[in-house]
């Protein structure tokens, strides 16, 4: 057991008598303070504040801090007051105290809101003294050593919460020995069976592997000293938590994992740590693309080295780590390197200045949080990495940056996968293609040969290869289409001439095409499809006739029309004035740049355009066509309670699908539906008519656009 005089004989190589004292007398204070009081594994309460002041003193923080932590649960757990801690150890000391003390004044309405407030109000006192986490991190860290006098259930939650909140915020100030100790603690109370098996695992190889870490750390220091430079080095060990993530981000097996051996060297220079990266690569070759200058580009947390990854001897990967002695002091301390712990005052090194900048940002944060809830949501995203990584039914573990969602995995499956895309299935369910993914989710693309890209997935998709692949795709769709398109307006236009483009001169084709400064037919096609060139103009020069004054007109009146389906893609589209279905008498107008647009005969824009006959094309409904088509109709109804579900529900009736309602109850005793119903053709919207006609409540229906 760690006594009070342990902890004071630790205090004293580095602080003076007088603060060794005030140490000892904060004990006498917080042990009157907790008599009475049991942990659940039976021992007196004071012992856990003498454990968490002796994880900060071999930390080698300044007194005010060991001070703290013996008091840390005195406002919390006794009756103790703020103002008796001030009086006794000074304001600096009490402040710290009230700012890892809990709220237990406020009634909360849920335990999630409760732990987010206390949450909430210990960063905002970090924002006042950094040091408030640092008591905090060694309170949770030896809470997690004794989590076994606790309840299962209990022991989860406190690990979960370790997992997710207290492990990456002492990653996300550089605290690396404690990261990995509350790593490895929570994954042993959070999965203590994985945590075994792999234990377990981990003791029968290690024998093998410390011979050949052995062996490869003595090339290392036989080619450093044959280059005159001098520098210590450790093989790593990677911790057990480490390597559990690595096994199910990467999908690899244990063994696999082991297969990577790890080194660090540690020197006196950032320049000998770039003199001696030159001598790995020389030892060992290194792996493309796996070199990282962390030294030039320091971590958030100001974390600095240089990393690298050689092929190695033995048919491993070896994974280096090159670092100044002060860069792994900040390494394995973070905030707490270099504490002024003599002056009683903060340092200012990179890393505290770093997360003092985070500090700040969390606070701009936490104004714009709507509650507490939401700001530590907002935490989490922020301390965890920028990446997500979702399963596959295949269990293969996929890795997407933050915002990637399920558009962005199906290309990430495979391109493919992507553009064939339909549909997807997060954790069993239907989800919409934008859904923004998490860690741990299970995902399913859903695909169909008919499926292709849609343009709007531009709008959400956030991978590089997501964006290349559906532009790529749309791109070649479109131009193929209009080529397809331009082809049978051109043909359209030829047919009074009894004529094809096949009938056509190869060498008159080529003549237009020089002269138009094309290099292929497909390009004039495209340029046709697109409305870029009016069919009737090209069709003229290819056969040269002379008069020009009647193309147009006559070239859409030629009783050989385009037959259309509603679905070509890309260069042929429905108009959203008039909605036209199978059954129409409809026109076709070439839009620059868009294609075909079909419009009823009886929509009233028509005449907007009939100073521009050369754009207009005959066009007919292919005789058999499946699918749905948008069509809006008005139902005017008394405004009575249950009117919509009667017309939505006689519409269902008739096989349609309801695809918008808007609702207009400006008339008073009156109501004014607009619907957008999917019908087959005329013939199905007649029926549907007629049905929602026979309501009692409806007054009147027409069809809208036209």
């Amino acid at each position: 057991m760690f006594l009070i005089s342990d902890l004071c004989g630790l205090a004293d190589t580095y602080l003076e008598s007088d603060q060794v004292k005030d140490i000892y007398r904060a004990y006498l204070f917080g042990a009157e303070a907790h008599e009475g009081q049991h942990r659940a594994s039976g021992e007196p309460y004071i012992h856990h504040p003498i454990e968490v002041a002796r994880i900060l003193t071999e930390m080698r923080l300044d007194y005010e801090t060991i001070v703290a932590a013996i008091l840390h649960d005195v406002i919390e757990d006794t009756e103790t007051a703020k103002g008796q801690i001030a009086e006794e150890f000074g304001a600096e000391v009490a402040d710290l105290v009230d700012g890892v003390s809990k709220l237990t004044q406020i009634t909360f309405k849920s335990k999630a809101e409760f732990q987010a407030e206390n949450f909430r109000k210990m960063l905002l006192a970090m924002a006042q003294d950094i040091r408030v986490i640092l008591v905090k991190l060694a309170d949770r860290l030896h809470n997690m050593r004794t989590l076994a006098a606790l309840a299962p259930e209990k022991r989860r939650q406190i690990a979960r919460e370790t997992l997710e909140i207290y492990a990456p915020i002492a990653n996300r100030l550089g605290l690396n020995s404690i990261r990995q100790e509350l790593e490895d603690l929570g994954f042993q109370a959070l999965y203590p069976t994985r945590y075994r098996v792999l234990t377990a695992e981990l003791r029968k190889v290690r024998g093998h592997r410390k011979q050949v870490v052995r062996k490869i750390e003595t090339a290392i220091k036989r080619r450093l000293r044959q280059e005159g430079l001098s520098g210590k080095v450790v093989g790593r060990e990677k911790h057990l938590y480490s390597l559990y993530k690595k096994m199910r981000h990467k999908g690899v097996s244990f063994k696999e994992v082991l297969d990577v051996y790890a080194f660090r060297i540690t020197v006196d220079t950032a320049d000998d740590c770039y003199r001696v990266l030159g001598v790995m690569h020389n030892l060992y070759k290194p792996v493309p693309g796996k070199f990282k200058d962390y030294i030039a580009l320091p971590k958030a947390n100001g974390y600095q080295s240089l990393h690298t990854v050689l092929f190695g001897p033995y048919s491993a990967p070896l994974e280096v780590q090159i670092r100044t002695n002060d860069m792994h002091g900040v390494a394995e301390a973070g905030i707490a390197a270099h504490w002024g712990y003599k002056s009683g005052k903060t340092g200012s090194s990179a890393a505290q200045e770093r997360a003092r900048q985070w500090i700040k940002e969390l606070l701009e944060m936490q104004t714009e949080a709507g509650d507490s809830v939401e700001f530590i949501e907002h935490v989490k995203v922020d301390l965890f990495p920028k990446d997500v990584y979702v399963f596959t039914p295949a269990g293969d573990i996929m890795e997407l940056p933050r915002g990637a969602t399920a558009v962005d995995l199906a290309y990430a499956v495979h391109t493919d996968v992507g553009n064939t895309c339909i549909a997807v299935k997060i954790d069993g369910r239907y989800a919409p293609l934008r859904s923004q993914l998490l860690t741990g989710q299970n995902v399913e693309a859903v695909t169909a040969s008919w499926g292709r890209p849609n343009a709007n997935w531009l709008t959400f998709v956030v991978t590089g290869k997501a964006r290349a692949a559906i532009r790529n795709y749309l791109k070649n769709l479109r131009s193929e289409e209009a080529v397809e398109l331009g082809r049978r307006l051109i043909n359209q236009a030829l047919a009074p001439e009894s004529l094809t483009l096949d009938d056509i001169d190869k060498d008159r084709i080529g003549a237009l095409l020089k002269e138009l400064q094309l290099e292929l037919l497909d390009d004039l096609l495209e340029d046709v499809g697109l409305g870029q060139r009016p069919a009737a103009l090209v069709t003229r020069r290819l056969t040269r006739v002379p008069d020009e004054s009647h193309a147009g007109s006559d070239a859409r009146r030629n009783n050989h029309p385009v037959y259309i389906k509603g679905s070509e893609g890309m260069v042929v589209s429905l108009g959203k004035c008039c909605h036209p279905i199978p059954g129409d008498p409809v026109l076709g107008f070439v839009s620059t740049g868009r294609g075909v647009v079909i419009h009823t005969a009886a929509c009233r824009n028509i005449a907007e355009y009939a100073d521009k006959p050369d754009r207009w094309v005959d066009v007919e409904w292919e005789p058999t066509i499946d699918g749905e088509f948008p069509v809006e109709v008005r139902v005017d109804t008394a405004n009575q309670k249950g009117v919509l579900a009667t017309v939505a529900a006689t519409i269902a009736d008739t096989g349609a699908n309801i695809e918008n309602v808007t609702m207009d109850n400006s008339e008073g005793s009156h109501a004014v539906l607009n619907i957008v119903i999917g019908v087959t053709d005329r013939v199905h919207l007649a029926h549907i008519i007629r049905r929602i006609r026979n309501i009692s409540e409806v007054t009147r229906i027409m069809r809208k656009g036209s």
